[in-house]
């Protein structure tokens, strides 16, 4: 006779059923552990153009998307703001768009409007000093903390920074570069997608 001990069927199954249920639940931890690492449906869309409905925004106003996690200013300028941009040139530190064009200007804002259509700015809201979002000071005319003489445009609550309503920076303030400028293009008269133009998705 073996001395050899019998593991009698009943539990020969108990334990066949018990490894079976931990390596199906060993399979779904490790799936649902690979899952956090692939972006949300939400990351994904972060970075995806955005189409915008501008038919309703009236010369003045300002409405702000998000696109890539950063504000985007869609300002519909009055006849007498895109007037003024010209008049400011000399005060500002970058009124022709030089300064890094290929990261902040597309071609077809470097021009004194930097936008595609004089009346309307697409830019993002963000300062290039240090990252702070500008607040809107569209009203011509003396403010707290801007000069006598301000021509409407945006001010940077943090360190002081100005731009116009171009979004060009003004000279002697910390912040060294214009507003950055998104790839944009119209999708019809009244729709515009940011992040994407002719060249494709940024």
């Amino acid at each position: 006779m073996s001395n050899e001990k019998q593991v009698d069927s009943g539990r020969r199954g108990l334990l066949v059923a018990t490894c079976a249920a931990g390596g199906v639940a060993g399979l779904a931890t490790a799936g649902a552990f690979v899952s956090t690492f692939q972006p949300s449906e939400r990351a994904k869309a972060a970075g995806a153009p955005v189409e915008v409905d501008i038919a309703g925004l009236a010369p003045g106003e300002l409405r702000t998307v998000e696109w890539r996690g950063k504000p985007v200013w869609i300002l519909k300028r009055s006849p007498e703001m895109v007037a003024s941009l010209k008049s400011i040139e000399s005060k500002l530190a970058d009124p022709n768009s030089e300064r890094n064009p290929a990261e902040l200007t597309p071609e077809y804002a470097r021009n004194e409007y930097r936008s595609r259509k004089p009346d309307l700015l697409v830019a993002v809201g963000i300062c290039s000093h240090l990252g702070c979002s500008p607040i809107t000071k569209l009203q011509p005319g003396a403010q707290p903390s801007l000069p006598d003489d301000w021509a409407g445009g945006f001010l940077c609550p943090c360190h002081g920074s100005t731009f116009d309503l171009a979004g060009r920076v003004y000279q002697n303030v910390p912040a060294p570069d214009n507003l950055q400028v998104p790839p944009y293009m119209y999708v019809g008269d009244t729709k515009l997608v940011i992040g994407k133009d002719e060249k494709g998705e940024a």
